[in-house]
């Protein structure tokens, strides 16, 4: 699907201001970045079906100068191959640098996500529904504990992990990814603790369906990943996949709101309507980043062997 040249630029634009204040340029902007989207704004950061981004976590601002730091996880599933990565993100540069992963290798890592209140540490899941408590220092990961989610349904494949601090107290959201027309996402939520030995720890599980406004045929992963705003909103990304070699089709929406009492207890509000508040034609979004303090998003796609790509865009309002 072609978009007309005047909302091209229109876009490019806006996500050129929004990474010039973030200290990043978009692909094809300045400095050695470049990819076959450039004109969208997308920055290229892996050339093949090994090096795409199917999780994403913010960091922190970049060590040197203007820009941040995300982690990003790859679905690979062979021994040795990369499980988790770091992208440096600058005005005039991106770098990405391999992690260490320390501890029992996990097969198709699908989400990582930053633990509120802990520095360096941080929740990967893997599409059979294994948490991995990570703790990472320079260029290493290591492996504190690992544990199945709750309530895992019969056929669950997740995708999509989020960590909310209210009140003093912890939540996580995560979903089933759902099939196309005949099996819509299960959207999960819980409280969360972790013990002395750092295995986390659910309350009791709530869930209920969730179907994406957009895309909407039979290749439809209707929830890719979930993020939350400042105030709560819950954001999710949708996608389509035909393919290692697409086409691809992906978009980001407005799926309710979350918030957690003064007790503990968690309550997701769903949308009446997910409105759908952007549109990715050909390419697949696997991670959906709101950075915090901000209404900015990082989002990152495995477009397979097409490789992968990130950008940053003012999807976390309100």
């Amino acid at each position: 699907m072609k978009l007309p040249m005047v909302q091209r630029m229109v876009w490019l634009t806006a996500a050129t201001a929004l990474l010039t204040t973030l200290g990043i340029a978009p692909a094809g902007a300045a400095g050695t970045a470049g990819g076959q989207d450039a004109a969208a704004g997308w920055q290229k950061v892996g050339g093949d079906a090994l090096s795409g981004v199917s999780g994403i976590a913010y960091e922190g601002h970049a060590t040197h100068g203007a820009g941040v730091s995300a982690l990003v996880v790859h679905d690979n599933k062979d021994t040795g191959q990369q499980r988790l990565s770091r992208i440096t993100l600058r005005k005039d540069s991106d770098r990405v640098s391999p992690v260490t992963w320390d501890g029992p290798e996990p097969v198709d890592l699908e989400a990582v996500e930053a633990v509120p209140g802990q520095p360096s540490e941080y929740l990967a899941l893997a599409s059979r529904g294994i948490v991995y408590h990570l703790e990472v220092t320079g260029s290493t990961a290591k492996v504190l504990d690992y544990a199945p989610l709750p309530a895992i349904g019969q056929g669950d494949n997740f995708e999509s992990l989020a960590l909310v601090s209210r009140n003093n107290h912890l939540a996580a959201l995560w979903a089933d990814r759902g099939a196309g027309r005949d099996r819509p996402a299960t959207l999960y939520s819980a409280s969360l603790s972790f013990d002395e030995w750092g295995q986390a720890q659910f309350g009791g599980v709530a869930h209920q369906a969730y179907r994406a406004a957009y895309p909407t045929d039979q290749e439809t992963r209707h929830i890719s990943d979930i993020s939350v705003t400042d105030s709560g909103r819950i954001l999710v990304s949708s996608a389509a996949d035909a393919g290692d070699d697409g086409p691809f089709d992906s978009a980001v929406s407005d799926a309710g709101r979350v918030a957690v009492s003064g007790t503990g207890q968690v309550r997701v509000t769903p949308a009446a309507s997910p409105t759908v508040l952007k549109t990715f034609p050909q390419h697949k979004i696997e991670g959906v980043e709101c950075l915090p303090g901000t209404t900015e998003a990082l989002l990152g796609t495995d477009d397979e062997n097409l490789g992968g790509y990130v950008q940053a865009l003012p999807l976390c309002k309100g």
